[in-house]
């Protein structure tokens, strides 16, 4: 348990095999013979990434092990809002024990942080955030967790949310979070100004969710922008889902492209398949952070998910049509370092001096390592093994 190990025959995102030293947590070297009395490891030539970024989950709503959730709620994003708010008190979701569910799930699929979206309501008040408080302190030599303190049923058409969203961040919560400012609360400026002063009170990044289509969707991400530039928040700023990118007027996505990239604003996708997607290759060109995330796990909103973010990337590639290599080692970047940057994870990557989260994964190339998905063989936590074979060897407290 001392964060020393040695790694044999390892191919640092699929170049050429090498030897690899980890002392007391971190990367200390390539190609040094073993040091002595360490933990050795045969690579048997796996391809060597750096951990797994899952860069938006909900851990506090996911019923991974509580059975089978027969969903018959309607269409509408506030018919899933209020049935959510309904079923959590009936079901009884415990968001310490579900959270830690997911997260050792995220751990065995290869990822070392997560950021999460927790719910703040009048209804669950700050239940949600003390419990995936717990799960992160109780894993945190497994996976790093961030949380975003979020109004998921609106925050001003809810008198009292934003007092809670205050105690969220007096509690422990990394983020402030938004919802949609124009659709959901019906004011967009004062939404805003709600999020980015406790943003600029509390010292802390925001991330928006950002539901709303095409014209709509860009005038809230407009209003998004100014408020960055106007604060100095630049590369503090994520914008979620940010489906207005998709939208079928390119010119106007262009000029929303440029004003992203200047603002330093970043974007998250999770590459749904029923929504226009942020256009990845288009925003990465002009320089602006791109991440990915699995949303919502086995949830009342929906049956999907896994928490693999493998299959992040090749949903990502898919949405995108990317087909070639390359293309496909850039859906891969939004679950790595796309995602690390958009959390501000510090010393992260394989350099000498980054810290050891590393994941060794099966396949000739990262394309095929990618479209495979074969259960990780590795994964790595601060030079721990925290998993083998797709199997965290820790279980739920």
């Amino acid at each position: 348990m001392s964060g020393d190990l040695y790694i044999t025959r390892v191919r640092p995102m699929g170049e050429a095999a090498t030897n690899l030293t980890v002392r007391d947590g971190r990367i200390v070297a390539y190609g040094e013979a073993a040091p002595p009395g360490v933990e050795v490891i045969d690579g048997g030539d796996a391809i060597l990434i750096p951990g797994l970024v899952e860069a938006h989950t909900h851990l506090d709503k996911t019923l991974l092990g509580m059975g089978w959730y027969r969903n018959e709620v309607g269409p509408r994003l506030i018919d899933k809002i209020e049935n959510e708010r309904a079923e959590k008190k009936r079901l009884g979701i415990d968001p310490a024990r579900q959270s830690a569910r997911q997260a050792i799930l995220s751990v065995s699929h290869g990822s070392t942080a997560i950021r999460s979206h927790v719910d703040v309501d009048t209804e669950v008040g700050l239940s949600g955030i003390e419990g995936v408080l717990r799960t992160r302190e109780t894993y945190r030599d497994i996976v790093d967790i961030e949380i975003v303190a979020f109004p998921q049923s609106g925050m001003l058409i809810r008198p009292g949310t934003v007092e809670l969203m205050e105690q969220a961040l007096r509690l422990g919560a990394h983020v402030i979070g938004g919802l949609d400012p124009s659709a959901i609360d019906r004011d967009p400026k004062g939404h805003l100004d709600v999020i980015f002063r406790l943003a600029e009170r509390f010292g802390v990044p925001v991330d928006v969710h950002l539901h709303e289509p095409a014209e709509l969707g860009a005038f809230s991400m407009e209003l998004i922008i100014e408020r960055t530039r106007a604060l100095g928040m630049q590369g503090q700023v994520t914008i979620s889902h940010a489906f207005c990118l998709g939208m079928a007027d390119q010119d106007y996505v262009a000029n929303l492209i440029d004003a992203l990239a200047e603002a330093k604003v970043h974007i998250l996708t999770t590459a749904p398949a029923s929504r226009p997607v942020p256009p990845v290759k288009r925003l990465v060109e002009a320089g602006v952070v791109v991440a990915a995330g699995s949303d919502g796990v086995r949830d009342t909103w929906g049956p999907y998910g896994n928490a693999d973010m493998l299959e992040r990337a090749v949903l990502v590639g898919m949405r995108n049509n990317f087909r070639r290599d390359d293309e496909v080692a850039l859906a891969l970047d939004t679950c790595t370092t796309g995602g690390a940057r958009l959390m501000g994870l510090e010393d992260y990557g394989l350099a000498p001096g980054c810290k050891a989260d590393l994941v060794l994964l099966d396949g000739e190339t990262l394309a095929e390592a990618v479209v495979s998905r074969a259960p990780r063989r590795v994964v790595i936590k601060g030079g721990r093994v925290v998993a083998r074979n797709g199997r965290s060897l820790v279980e739920v407290a």
